[in-house]
C-alpha cells in the first residue's frame, strides 16, 4: 500500500514541476502566455521589487520564511531516505559448511515460505518479506486463516513446519518472526 501512494505522489509532484517548468520555459522562449498566469511575459521577473520588499519591515516574515523553507527541505529528504532505503533483504549468506558462504535469493526464500505456508491445513493466502541484513535476516509474515482452524494451531503448525524448514535449509541460527494471524469470516449459515 505504502508502494502505491509513494507512486502517486511521486507522479502527481512530477507532473506539477514538469507543468510549471514547461510552461515558465515556453513563455520565456516566447510564446504567448496565458491571461491567468502570474507573469505577462518573456522579461517579466519572478519576484518584483514591490513584491520583494512588501514584508521586509515585519519582523516575523523572515523567520517564518526560513523555518517554512526548513521544513519544506527537511521533509523532502526524510521522503528521499524513505525511498531509498530497502526494505527487503536482496540476499541471505548461508553456510557451506567448508569455510565458505553462499548467498540465497531472499525472494526464493521467502516464495519457499510462501509455497509452504498456503498448503498447510487452514491457510488461505499467506505474504512473507524478509527484512534486516544479510547475515541475519527477519522475516514479516502475514498468514489468512480459513474460518475453521485455530490459531493456535496454525501458529504452532507454521512454527514447526515451514518456518523451521527455512531456518534450517538456510543455516540460520535463528530466524526472527514477526506473525499476524487474520481469520477469514465464514458466511452465515442457514438453520432450518
Amino acid at each position: 500500500m505504502l508502494g502505491i501512494i509513494n507512486r502517486v505522489l511521486t507522479g502527481i509532484v512530477g507532473l506539477v514541476l514538469v507543468a510549471l517548468g514547461g510552461s515558465v520555459l515556453a513563455i520565456g522562449l516566447g510564446a504567448p502566455a496565458p491571461s491567468w498566469w502570474l507573469h505577462d511575459g518573456r522579461h517579466d521577473v519572478l519576484l518584483s521589487d514591490s513584491e520583494r520588499t512588501r514584508w521586509r519591515d515585519q519582523g516575523w516574515w523572515w523567520p517564518a520564511v526560513i523555518a517554512l523553507l526548513a521544513v519544506l527541505v527537511l521533509l523532502c529528504l526524510w521522503w528521499l531516505l524513505a525511498v531509498l532505503r530497502r526494505r527487503r533483504v536482496a540476499e541471505v549468506v548461508v553456510d557451506t559448511g567448508d569455510d565458505e558462504e553462499a548467498s540465497l535469493r531472499g525472494r526464493a526464500l521467502e516464495q519457499a515460505l510462501t509455497d509452504e505456508a498456503t498448503h498447510l491445513d487452514g491457510v488461505a493466502r499467506a505474504r512473507v518479506l524478509l527484512t534486516g541484513r544479510r547475515g541475519t535476516p527477519k522475516a514479516r509474515i502475514l498468514l489468512h486463516l480459513e474460518p475453521h482452524i485455530d490459531p493456535a494451531t496454525a501458529l504452532r503448525t507454521f512454527a514447526e513446519g515451514p518456518l523451521t524448514h527455512a531456518r534450517t535449509s538456510a543455516t540460520l541460527p535463528a530466524l526472527p518472526t514477526t506473525l499476524h494471524l487474520h481469520t477469514r469470516k465464514h458466511p452465515p449459515e442457514r438453520v432450518t
